[in-house]
């Protein structure tokens, strides 16, 4: 599948000296919702980053893609682009992620803005050592198990984190499945409107539609808190925020 995927003239096996050494599964990051971020250092296309120093006081949405060139991939990037501006409006920062070079990433970035009519200004990774990829399980298992071969193309994983540097939600979707770039900026806003008002986000929630009260919040507690609520069951109490 990989193959129908990934365009011959990209396919580059990465040299001795550049390979990441610590593929122990024993010492591989859990990754859970709430828990920190792993950190790292390492080149993008915007220069090299501290990850932990990019998040800084914001949220963050860090997606990875299977290879440079491939046909899925220049449509989420593109995608992705075009909604920036939107996800800076929830004080939200992009960061995708390849298992190849700076140079390859630069040279994609061309078919991508031809592609999707824009301009993207957000950095890509350059993880060609497969460090992040192993430290934020972005493999499926046939290619953790090559995981020291050469180019090792990475699940599409998304992580949204807080300013917290704490992950909030995942999502992790096969090579041959697009995402749905809608739905990570409808995550952002949900998780941060459920933060801002101690309510917590129903199926399909977009902005102006009804919250759900925790059941935590007893009828008074909602009541001094919210004012009007609509009861449906004792354990379902939904508003709308004003």
């Amino acid at each position: 599948m990989f193959r129908q995927l990934i365009k011959p003239r990209n396919l580059r096996i990465p040299t001795l000296a550049n390979r990441f050494y610590s593929f122990d599964p024993s010492s591989q990051p859990r990754i859970r919702i709430g828990s920190e971020a792993p950190n790292f250092q390492i080149d993008t296309t915007k220069g090299k980053i501290d990850f932990h120093e990019f998040i800084g006081n914001d949220w963050v949405v860090f997606f990875s893609h299977p290879a440079d060139f491939t046909p899925v991939c220049t449509t989420e990037l593109g995608a992705f682009a075009q909604l920036e501006p939107e996800f800076k409006k929830l004080g939200a920062k992009l960061i995708g992620l390849s298992t190849e070079g700076v140079e390859s990433h630069n040279e994609w970035i061309k078919d991508i803005e031809q592609y999707n009519s824009t301009n993207v200004n957000f950095p890509i990774i350059a993880d060609e050592n497969k460090e992040v990829a192993f430290k934020y399980d972005m493999l499926s298992e046939e290619q953790f198990q090559n995981i020291n071969s050469g180019l090792v193309p990475t699940v599409r994983s998304v992580f949204v984190i807080d300013p917290l540097k704490k992950i909030r939600a995942m999502i992790t979707y096969p090579p041959s499945l697009g995402r749905n770039s809608a739905e990570v900026l409808r995550i952002v806003e949900a998780l941060q409107v459920a933060d801002n008002n101690g309510v917590v986000t129903p199926i399909d929630w977009t902005t102006g539609k009804d919250v759900i009260i925790p059941p935590t919040v007893s009828d008074e507690a909602a009541k001094e808190k919210f004012g009007d609520f609509t009861k449906h069951f004792d354990y379902l109490r939904t508003l709308k925020l004003k």
